[in-house]
């Protein structure tokens, strides 16, 4: 896409379009570099894009599969009424009534009623009661009536994973990807619970050896009030064996975005991984 200015007040931009049509964010702020982030609704619609408020995503078109190589639904099972897989929805199972997968996704499951996942969300699974999967590889439980809103009371899981060679700070990513993060999305509120480890497995320095590990649990709230963000939080650590010096995971937010920063040692290589329990809580009114 065309180089785009910071527009005044601003402290992010657009940096990229995937072939779905969503538009990756930057922020310049971010140290010497520059940082990927998930717009909120006020700093997508400001650049002219369309948001996506059950998704968390920003958008610059509707994605049509005319436009491309056509996209079938293949090899889906549907068990009971009202179940809907959308266009290019493969590989999914669907017991109950009522439940929706958006369209581009793959290898995921349903069961209960009235639940949904989101447009391009992978191996996700679903159960309860309109609980809503927008973090490929999660597992969602909906606990709520049927007159709830989508999303509005649910436990995620979601693991998120990185690998280390020195003693910057870095963000860890959801499922190891580049870039990706859980969305908080507006007026909603969460607890998380995440359970870090890592471990040696190389590096040059002479201190320690592969094996060493440190572990921790980094728990508190993190609510989303209209598209600002803020977050408590504590941290236990709980075992460490070798030389762990400086190694630590801290949460933060930044954007909409939910982070899991991880920092290890110079000259040691470190495998980092997350498991993050998450109780959410979607208002449905301006907080």
């Amino acid at each position: 896409m065309a180089t785009i200015t910071y527009l005044p007040g601003f402290t992010v931009k657009p940096d990229s379009i995937n072939e779905l049509g969503i538009v990756t964010f930057i922020d310049a702020q971010a140290g010497s570099g520059s940082n990927i982030v998930q717009p909120n609704q006020l700093q997508c619609e400001a650049y002219g894009y369309t948001y996506n408020k059950a998704s968390g995503t920003c958008s610059t078109f509707t994605y049509n599969t005319n436009l491309g190589i056509a996209v079938a639904n293949e090899n889906n099972r549907t068990y009971g009424a009202g179940n809907s897989t959308e266009t290019g929805t493969n590989n999914t199972l669907i017991m109950g009534e009522s439940n929706t997968v958006k369209g581009l996704s793959r290898n995921s499951i349903i069961i209960g009623n009235k639940n949904e996942i989101a447009n391009g969300v992978d191996n996700a699974s679903v159960s309860g009661t309109l609980g809503e999967a927008t973090a490929t590889n999660s597992t969602v439980l909906g606990g709520n009536a049927p007159d709830d809103a989508l999303g509005e009371r649910q436990s995620i899981r979601v693991m998120y994973g990185k690998q280390t060679t020195s003693a910057s700070t870095l963000a860890s990513n959801l499922n190891n990807t580049a870039g990706s993060y859980f969305v908080i999305p507006e007026n909603t509120i969460i607890y998380f619970h995440a359970s870090c480890l890592a471990v040696r497995v190389g590096g040059t320095s002479g201190s320690g050896a592969v094996g060493d590990y440190w572990s921790a649990i980094e728990r508190g709230v993190a609510i989303n009030k209209s598209g600002v963000l803020s977050i408590q939080r504590e941290r236990d650590v709980i075992k460490t064996s070798g030389t762990t010096t400086g190694w630590v995971a801290s949460t933060s937010i930044s954007g909409g975005n939910f982070k899991v920063n991880v920092r290890g040692a110079n000259n040691m290589t470190l495998e980092w991984a997350c498991d993050i329990k998450i109780t959410q809580i979607k208002t449905g009114v301006v907080l």
